[in-house]
């Protein structure tokens, strides 16, 4: 038996249960992990409150992120082996203390790269990759708006697009949160909750607008983000921390010719070599100093629920995690 926290019913941060499970031996293919940290995520929450179109059998145990040791090897498992340090993510059931997966979903981890490190920024730093390179190249001298600023993503995306050359504009919520993201490489923090961000963005832009909005916040800023992009602009959209992006009239976009992505990270790290590509650049950018991964919240796995209370309740900053 293992402890693991999972749901049984889809609802809020009262519905996480910590309890006892049973795992089978890996089979073939798959291995088995001893997770050593646990990684915290916004698609976390969406999978306990049933807001995701699959929504697995329950009682179903979450987590879409975590590092681990591999423990034991199934038969046909090449390229791992029993001690390897390694993480994943995009595969549910990381929120327990060991777990069985496909090897091919692995990610290998560099020596220099710590426990908390790798389970902090795997998803997270990966979805920052996809977010700036292939749902909109930034290029050098390109001004950018990234929603929430001073969260784990968006400090991520902050320091990214700074060390590709960009001028970054950031929301931020408090005093605090502005402190933090500047110092990781936004320009521009915009108060949100004390001034127009779109009016402020114009502002800073003279008017031209940015280049691209990077926004998981969704529902309270989609429609503000669309205004504030110049011509031929692009509105990537990832998340919807605040609730899913009403339907829109496209006829608008014309004038500016702007374009819009829904990105999903499972899209971007399914094929094992692209996969390996994208996370070789994100530990070298770690290794290198150029991105700074901020761990600003430690909870025990046991203490899972009030870790998700705190996100949903914007008591976070940087990165969090949870410890087996």
């Amino acid at each position: 038996m293992i402890k693991a926290v999972r749901i049984h019913e889809f609802g809020g941060s009262e519905n996480l249960r910590y309890e006892d499970v049973e795992i089978g031996a890996p089979g073939e293919g798959e291995v088995l992990l001893r997770h050593e940290m646990v990684g915290l995520n916004y698609v976390d929450i969406g999978m306990r409150a049933g807001l995701h179109p699959v929504k697995p059998p329950l009682p179903f145990t979450l987590g879409m992120e975590a590092m681990g040791v591999v423990v034991e090897t199934g038969p046909g498992v090449s390229g791992f082996k029993e001690g390897d340090r390694v993480s994943h993510c995009m595969v549910p059931g990381a929120y327990a203390e060991q777990m069985v997966i496909k090897a091919d979903r692995l990610i290998s981890l560099p020596d220099g790269i710590s426990s908390e490190t790798a389970a902090a920024a795997t998803l997270q730093g990966l979805t920052a990759e996809y977010l700036l390179h292939s749902c909109y190249a930034v290029q050098p001298g390109d001004t950018i708006l990234v929603q929430a600023a001073a969260g784990g993503m968006g400090l991520l995306l902050c320091q990214w697009a700074k060390h590709i050359g960009a001028t970054v504009l950031g929301t931020v919520s408090t005093d605090a949160k502005a402190g933090i993201a500047a110092a990781h490489g936004c320009d521009h923090p915009i108060f949100y909750t004390r001034e127009n961000f779109v009016d402020r963005v114009n502002e800073i832009t003279g008017g031209a607008g940015v280049k691209a909005v990077y926004d998981a916040v969704g529902k309270d800023t989609f429609e503000g983000g669309m205004a504030c992009l110049g011509v031929r602009g692009h509105m990537v959209s990832y998340g919807n921390s605040s609730g899913r992006v009403p339907p829109i009239d496209i006829m608008p976009m014309g004038g500016k010719s702007t374009t819009i992505t829904r990105g999903a990270l499972g899209v971007y790290v399914a094929d094992p070599v692209d996969r390996a590509r994208r996370a070789n650049d994100l530990w070298t950018l770690i290794s290198s100093g150029a991105l700074k991964v901020e761990i600003n919240q430690r909870y025990k796995l046991a203490d899972t629920a009030r870790a998700h209370a705190d996100l949903e309740g914007r008591k976070t900053t940087g990165s969090t995690i949870l410890i087996p």
